[in-house]
């Protein structure tokens, strides 16, 4: 379970930090709740959460998108979230 905490980690980060000015802030931390789910939390400086979330929350959704995705080869639950 470890190794795939990981691998979503390492996907996020990835997608993330290259739609980001202040990559020294960006901060990106996961847990595994009791019911397996892995919850992962994206901390970015206040003026790049804004790209991060996109229009209309595309940006985010997408970023969430393909977090399930990976994790659904695992039948693994993941929850994206992005924290102010």
């Amino acid at each position: 379970m470890a190794e795939q905490t990981e691998d979503i980690v390492g996907l996020v980060e990835s997608v993330v930090r290259p739609l980001i000015e202040f990559e020294d802030d960006l901060e990106i931390t996961a847990s595994n709740a009791e019911d397996g789910t892995i919850l992962v939390e994206v901390r970015v400086h206040e003026e790049d959460a804004g790209k991060v979330i996109g229009r209309q929350g595309r940006v985010i959704k997408a970023i969430r998108t393909l977090a399930r995705a990976a994790a659904s080869r695992t039948n693994t639950h993941v929850e994206v979230e992005l924290l102010d």
